[in-house]
């Protein structure tokens, strides 16, 4: 009686563990291939770092010239393309020697749809990086806020916790956007753990009392995981943008901010 017993628990344990181990095999699999869409996306779009060219120096001329035209931008990446597999991709994010290099999409009648759908619609992780619809889709709000998974693997926004580190974030300190008109360069001035007030809905960023307000909220962190780059100044004045992500416990989310340093 006891043998059988034990041999009905054996079974029992045995099947239990080939469904939790067929079921990760599942999971690592799913997951790889939602990267690899990524992944190709990334090798098709290939972008650098736009080249700033300085103007030669001309002669003083009496007469009044005559305004330049303005050259057309060289946008790297193929939003043709991109829109054909899904229209709600809009912009592109690309931070130069990090994973950061992504499509950004919005579905203004479902803000959390890309929480957990890639942008081929493929449900669950890693999700994509996306704005909600209070945010305007040119970058010329005061604040934009720019939300991805805290992957592991450092993926999505994964790779964000290592601004951190000063050091770091002195190394890596540019942001580029791409949209199918311009190029938006930004400069990463500050890393903050911050609580998980839905910032948009928080302030008002188009009174400058409000913006100044979230500015401040953000010098007044003071933990081992936040750092603010005061020599590079921030003011009401400026358009940034706040790239969003978990950080392991649900009262808060980790900050990376950048300001708008050139627009082409």
């Amino acid at each position: 009686m006891e043998k059988k017993r034990r041999s009905k628990w054996f079974w029992v344990f045995l099947i239990i563990f080939l469904a939790a181990a067929a079921f990760a095999v599942y999971y690592y699999v799913s997951q790889q291939k939602k990267e690899e869409v990524y992944d190709k996306l990334k090798e098709n779009n290939k972008t650098e770092e736009p080249e700033v060219k300085e103007e030669p120096k001309q002669e003083p001329v009496q007469a009044v010239p005559e305004e330049p035209e303005a050259e057309p931008v060289d946008i790297p990446i193929d939003f043709a393309g991109l829109q054909e597999m899904n229209p709600e991709i809009y912009a592109w994010i690309r931070i130069p020697g990090t994973e950061v290099d992504y499509p950004i999409v919005q579905r203004p009648e479902d803000d959390a749809y890309y929480l957990d759908h890639t942008i081929e619609g493929a449900e669950g992780l890693p999700g994509s990086i996306y704005t909600e619809s209070l945010n305007k889709k040119d970058f010329t709000d005061k604040n934009t806020v720019i939300y991805g998974h805290n992957m592991k693997d450092n993926t999505m926004f994964g790779s964000l916790k290592d601004y951190k580190d000063s050091a770091y974030m002195d190394e890596h300190s540019e942001v580029y956007i791409y949209t199918p008109e311009h190029i938006f360069t930004y400069k990463i001035f500050g890393a903050v753990t911050y609580d998980s007030r839905h910032i948009m809905v928080a302030f008002d960023f188009t009174q400058d009392e409000q913006y100044q307000a979230y500015l401040d909220s953000l010098s007044q962190v003071r933990n081992m995981a936040s750092y603010i780059n005061t020599d590079i100044p921030v003011t009401t004045a400026d358009r940034i943008i706040t790239m969003s992500t978990c950080n392991g416990n649900n009262d808060q989310r980790f900050l990376v901010e950048a300001v708008l340093i050139d627009e082409k």
